[in-house]
């Protein structure tokens, strides 16, 4: 006797959920492309920023080739710039209908890092890219992640963040501080209103940013510091936990280094 196949309104057959949302931003390279990449395979739709746009666009393209079902919108955005956010980050989430989480990842570094040699502007530049910038960003998706009283925002800060030192200068230190105590006070604020939000601190991760050193960083170091699918892998993580659960904050580090 064969069996009939079930009728579509009585099968119990588990309907795919809707695909989930991401903003990253520095997402035109490093930990923002891997990210990216990596949120794509796992069913996520994605809003790439990146202060090149067509950094962004590549990004954009590779997903496509590699994930096609995946819906990205990729564009030029500087974080510093507030105005620019605004219209961005609205007219993004217009589009795609909402925002699950919240990527902050954009950031620099300078060459010229003690304060002895630090030029007042660069000063300002950093502040402005690594923390202003995040602030930002958060602040503008906020409401949307109120209004569905859900979301995960998650902080890309440092150890510099936590461990104050020559190697990272002393405005990118401080810029990572100021970042992290964003993420925690934001914790403890929007928990009420199920927004869960963590800080993420990496160590050495093998980036451009690490052209910014004044001594450069040689080819073996590179080979056994973190890469950023790495931290991906982190990010992923705690986004992957179910609605009950916060990481507070994260730690991830080389194996070969010390926690300092």
């Amino acid at each position: 006797m064969t069996t009939p196949a079930p009728d579509a309104s009585t099968s119990s057959a588990v309907v795919p959920s809707r695909r989930r949302i991401a903003l990253i931003t520095g997402a035109g390279g490093g930990i923002g492309r891997a990210t990216a990449l990596l949120l794509a395979r796992h069913g996520w739709n994605l809003i790439l920023w990146g202060r090149t746009g067509a950094k962004v666009e590549a990004v954009a393209r590779e997903i496509a080739a590699i994930v096609p079902e995946t819906q990205v919108r990729a564009a030029e955005c500087d974080v510093a710039n507030r105005a620019w956010v605004d219209r961005q980050a609205q007219e993004d989430l217009d589009a795609l209908g909402g925002l699950d989480a919240l990527v902050c990842n954009a950031g620099t570094n300078i060459k010229r890092r003690a304060m002895a040699e630090l030029d007042p502007a660069d000063w300002d530049r950093l502040l402005a890219a690594n923390l202003t910038g995040a602030y930002n960003v958060t602040r503008a998706v906020l409401p949307t992640m109120r209004a569905r009283r859900n979301g995960t925002i998650i902080q890309i800060c440092s150890i510099s963040g936590m461990r104050a030192s020559p190697l990272g200068g002393v405005a990118y230190s401080a810029s990572k501080y100021g970042q992290a105590a964003l993420g925690i006070t934001l914790s403890r604020e929007e928990r009420q209103h199920g927004i869960r939000s963590t800080v993420i601190y990496p160590g050495e991760v093998d980036t451009a940013i690490l052209d910014q050193r004044p001594n450069p960083v040689g080819v073996e170091r590179r080979a056994l510091i973190l890469q950023p699918e790495d931290v991906a892998e982190a990010v992923r993580f705690v986004l992957d936990l179910p609605a009950r659960a916060h990481v507070f904050e994260l730690v991830i580090k080389p194996t070969v280094d010390d926690f300092a």
